[in-house]
């Protein structure tokens, strides 16, 4: 193989203008350089690639069949190039987030729809699921970043900054008013039918990890997957409903929930932004981490 590729673009530019003179302008370089590359190109392949004609030069036999390839090839690198200005410049790319259903839901959801107004032309896939599965996602870099809730281990894997805090509480229907003005203890929810998420989330791990300090030690009558239905669960009282508090928000404004009182606060947690340590992100994901708070 030719060591020196510039051979190829002269070659390339020369048979494109069929002109030494234009391929010269296009290269910005004399004619004389053109014809001494092509002469060299033509030495190293111990073939004639072109020859001179009334309007400039034409190629050889020898040298279209080289030209169907080089033209393939030079012009594959020159896609090549416009696309990554195009993702430099944010005019195309990709961005691959990990988040849950909650952490989607009260908090990236306006960033996304503030970075889709911007940037429209990059495409954004949205990995959800709780928070162990976003790490793994992470870990495994299938994922640029996550937006995940605590608790979650520490891991010098990963880099994570508090983006928001968030409340936990227990909520409960109409069947269960005469609760709605006592301080409880945690202890009279082992009496109760709970509602409570599956236990691979970091709601059921928190809240489990705080009872505990309590000792009591929930079996809920019903393990669901999203906090939604939780919600749902509670309003049509089939039991006393476990979650983050601004699921509940609209329920309990309206009076179809109310918020069970404990003599101990539930302390709050929050949500988290993880990258992989030691990984450059694309100009994707970078820009969106710009405008998280």
């Amino acid at each position: 193989m030719v060591s020196n590729l510039e051979y190829y673009k002269v070659f390339y530019f020369a048979a494109y203008c069929g002109s030494l003179t234009q391929a010269a302008l296009k290269l910005s370089i004399s004619q004389p350089a053109v014809s001494q590359a092509l002469r060299q190109l033509e030495e190293a392949l111990d073939t004639k690639l072109f020859v001179r004609c009334a309007r400039g030069i034409r190629l050889t036999r020898e040298g279209e069949e080289l030209f169907s390839h080089v033209k393939r090839g030079y012009e594959e690198i020159a896609l090549g190039e416009k696309k990554l200005f195009q993702m430099r410049n944010l005019e195309s790319g990709e961005l691959r987030i990990g988040a849950s259903d909650m952490t989607l839901r009260f908090y990236l959801l306006p960033y996304l729809e503030k970075y889709h107004e911007a940037y429209p032309h990059i495409k954004v896939k949205v990995t959800n699921a709780p928070t162990p599965e976003t790490l793994k996602f992470l870990s495994e870099e299938k994922i640029d970043f996550g937006v995940v809730s605590a608790p979650f281990p520490e891991n010098g894997e990963f880099s994570v900054r508090k983006v928001k805090e968030i409340e936990d509480c227990f909520v409960a229907g109409s069947k269960f008013a005469k609760y709605k003005d006592r301080v409880l203890d945690f202890k009279e929810l082992l009496a109760l039918p709970v509602i409570s998420l599956e236990k691979n989330t970091s709601t059921r791990t928190y809240m489990d990890g705080f009872l505990a300090k309590n000792q009591v030690e929930i079996t809920p009558e019903f393990e669901l997957a999203t906090s939604d239905m939780i919600v749902q669960f509670a309003v049509r009282n089939l039991g006393i409903g476990c979650v983050v508090k601004e699921f509940a928000a609209d329920e309990l404004a309206a009076g179809r929930l109310f918020e069970l009182r404990f003599g101990e606060v539930v302390p709050p947690r929050g949500f988290y932004v993880a990258e992989k340590r030691k990984v450059r992100h694309s100009r994707a994901a970078e820009a969106l981490l710009s405008i998280l708070d």
